[in-house]
């Protein structure tokens, strides 16, 4: 009979709560979280893993007392997290006690769960444990979302997403390199990161700096994407918003430290239709932007999103869009017919095209975009790239490059798929194009970084 395996003792937490009712009710959320995932409470600082103390900074004497709190905390050797109404004075928390591990404002749950988890990792036991330490994800093993922000301050025509989840709000720099980091250890091969409008990442925090394991990080998403960049696993991002900082993030794509993908949704070409939209309205300057985007980085491949039959829209403004996409030689284009979204501005627009319209106008749109995807695929054949597989059936191998995203783009057929298993990365030579998808012969598996 095999002898019982010795569990760990779960970590321990001090936990101190000053303040209102309103910060108990906090203390009582984040001691509720962190007891369902297993941590225990320690009776005293001495005594505790990591200590957690939620602050007031309403008058001042309740703001002295707070500051008295961290330094006997911190005094302990403990590593201390900060959250509460005084976190908002991150600056002042560090100044009288700058050995402090983590500081957050109010109401920051996740942000205070990263901390702790990053300070006193609770040891992931399969034989007690319900859930692994990377969370329950729906994509496969070796790849996942990475979602850095919710809602969205943008007000878009013909979309009510901050009617449905508000303005934007970003995640701590940290928190999101954390759940990265379990991602990547718990084998993800390839981080897709998202959010509503992912170039504006950080700007509702001011980019302000979190830190982990002592380094600091700011809410950037040029500082976030090389950061990530360093985990040694593709990182793709989706759903930029076409602001300058693009041209960072490109510079970001040529060296390497990000796949040279880039997913920014247009929408239109016709300067009429945009400001309509209530987007940026310069098509012509789009095109100097992507020229001068695919000479920093040639091998860019550029994905957009385009609106058809939007009120108003009329054959010549589609015949600009038609143009536009001539020139610009998109690698992956979706369309969508226009539909009324209750509550949408857009709704109360006059001159609504026909269905009928809308429909003839995106065919002609994806017509024009199979044309331009052939000629772009057959001009790989012959090329050496590497990949990555998501699975493998009937003798063949389905797997993705730089330039395609999973679920949206297209696909690189692979034969023979002896000894190939869904999230490998290796070598393959391009040996024949179809509109949308490649087929290819392996080469050579590549070194896994991230192992």
């Amino acid at each position: 009979m095999s002898r019982p395996r010795p569990v760990s003792p779960p970590p321990r937490v001090g936990l101190i709560s000053l303040g209102c009712a309103k910060a108990l009710v906090d203390s009582e959320r984040l001691a509720t979280r962190l007891a369902a995932e297993g941590y225990r409470f320690a009776a005293s600082l001495g005594q505790a893993d990591v200590v957690l103390i939620t602050t007031c900074g309403f008058l001042d004497s309740a703001r002295e007392e707070s500051l008295a709190a961290i330094e006997e905390a911190a005094s302990t050797g403990r590593p201390v997290v900060v959250t509460g109404c005084l976190g908002s004075e991150a600056e002042l928390i560090r100044s009288r006690c700058p050995e402090v591990a983590a500081v957050t404002g109010p109401e920051a749950v996740d942000e205070v769960l990263a901390a702790v988890h990053r300070l006193a990792p609770k040891p992931h036991d399969p034989l007690l444990d319900l859930v692994p330490p990377q969370g329950l994800r729906f994509t496969p093993k070796h790849y996942a979302y990475l979602k850095i922000a919710e809602g969205c301050d943008r007000r878009c025509s013909f979309c009510i997403i901050p009617k449905l989840r508000g303005r934007q709000r970003s995640r701590s720099a940290a928190s999101v390199l954390a759940e990265a980091e379990r991602l990547v250890q718990a084998g993800v091969r390839e981080l897709l990161v998202i959010a509503q409008d992912t170039a504006a990442y950080g700007s509702d925090l001011r980019y302000a700096e979190s830190r982990l394991r002592g380094r600091p990080l700011r809410a950037h998403i040029v500082d976030l994407a090389r950061a990530l960049g360093e985990l040694g696993v593709w990182v793709r991002l989706h759903y930029l918003y076409p602001y300058p900082l693009l041209d960072r993030l490109v510079e970001l794509m040529a060296e390497g430290v990000v796949l040279p993908y880039l997913d920014v949704p247009l929408q239109h070409a016709s300067p009429r239709i945009l400001r309509a939209m209530r987007r940026p309205a310069q098509s012509a300057r789009m095109l100097d932007r992507i020229r001068r985007w695919r000479a920093i980085c040639p091998e860019l491949a550029i994905r957009s999103t385009f609106i058809v039959g939007f009120p108003g829209e009329s054959e010549e403004d589609f015949q600009l869009l038609l143009d536009w996409l001539c020139e610009a030689q998109l690698d992956r284009v979706g369309c969508f017919v226009y539909e009324d979204v209750a509550g949408a501005a857009a709704n109360r627009l006059s001159g609504h095209v026909p269905e009928e319209v809308k429909e003839e106008r995106r065919a002609r749109l994806m017509e024009l975009q199979a044309r331009i995807s052939r000629e772009k695929l057959k001009a790989r054949i012959g090329r050496e790239e590497e990949v990555l597989v998501d699975r493998v059936e009937d003798g063949a191998a389905y797997a993705r490059s730089y330039a395609e995203s999973p679920e949206i783009d297209g696909f690189i057929r692979i034969r023979p798929a002896a000894r190939l298993q869904p999230g490998l990365r290796l070598r393959v030579r391009i040996t024949a194009a179809t509109t949308h998808d490649l087929d290819a012969e392996p080469l050579s598996a590549a070194p896994d970084p991230a192992s």
